[in-house]
């Protein structure tokens, strides 16, 4: 799926985008999925277990930021989970056993679209190794006005930062002030049909959607077969058998690769649900705007 040059400048850089991947008939039921949801959200007064409403969202003017495990309640999602077009770019990348992690549909409306503050996705579930990576399909064409995702290039090679606040997981942190500077950071674009793909432990976050178009990713995030969750790493477990259900493709093991590489436990956890867009309103200082 990906020449050896992509793959050698995802290594080197810690992300990649491909124009292209996700064929249009693809994204026209994904898009029927979400007018499905959105339908669904107009109902609702608070989030449940299915859906996450925006801070600013009431019956009357529904506003829907995320559609959680979409891979548990759509066909279409978890058909597309399996195929080709997202397994077979993940195992050029991180070989050909692969876990599930978990599932997410990201939706950023035009005009108001939530924020994601700065993070390292290996912050939350940190694992015996970092073969873990996180695929993003665009829904929509991704341009800069409209929030689209941005990341430090090659921080997937150094620290896992301290995402804590006060001694509690916020789930964020402030890139200047831990050396990184602000010009380094690129944003992922393109157009509707691509997708991202990201390390781990890149450094990464995406500002409101302030643009008179919707901004929507699908993720998949997933890590190699024998990587296994650390204590303390918000990685569900429910013991092996569980575990193993979520296997994409190839073979499980119960022999987890040790690899040498810098860890943070995310405890303890703030009292909030458990959703990013909760655990980051423990900052004391954002570097994106909220909604109005």
């Amino acid at each position: 799926m990906l020449s050896p040059e992509q793959v050698t400048r995802y290594n080197d850089r810690g992300y990649l985008v491909v124009e292209n991947q996700i064929p249009p008939e693809w994204i026209t039921q994904l898009r029927d999925e979400i007018t499905r949801f959105e339908t669904e959200a107009a109902g609702m007064t608070q989030s449940n277990d299915r859906l996450d409403l925006e801070d600013t969202h009431t019956p009357a003017e529904p506003r829907l930021r995320r559609v959680k495990l979409p891979h548990m309640i759509s066909d279409v999602v978890r058909d597309l989970m399996v195929s080709d077009h997202i397994l077979g770019p993940a195992r050029d990348l991180i070989g050909p056993d692969l876990r599930l992690h978990t599932t997410k549909l990201n939706m950023k409306s035009a005009g108001y679209g939530a924020a994601v503050e700065w993070h390292q996705d290996y912050a939350f579930y940190p694992h015996t190794n970092d073969d873990i990576l996180a695929i993003g399909v665009l829904i929509d064409d991704m341009a800069a006005e409209n929030g689209p995702l941005m990341v430090y290039p090659e921080s997937h090679k150094g620290p896992v930062y301290d995402h804590h606040v006060d001694g509690v997981f916020a789930g964020a942190m402030l890139p200047e002030d831990n050396g990184l500077n602000p010009d380094d950071a690129v944003q992922l674009t393109g157009p509707a049909g691509s997708i991202s793909i990201h390390h781990g432990r890149i450094v990464h976050g995406s500002a409101l959607n302030t643009s008179d178009r919707p901004r929507r990713i699908l993720f998949f995030e997933m890590m190699a077969a024998d990587a296994f969750p650390i204590m303390g790493s918000m990685t569900r477990w429910d013991g092996i058998e569980d575990y193993d259900t979520r296997m994409l493709c190839g073979q499980p093991t119960k022999n987890p690769r040790l690899k040498n590489i810098p860890v943070r436990i995310p405890q303890p956890q703030p009292d909030v649900p458990i959703s990013i867009y909760e655990i980051q309103k423990g900052m004391k200082k954002r570097a994106f705007d909220t909604a109005k």
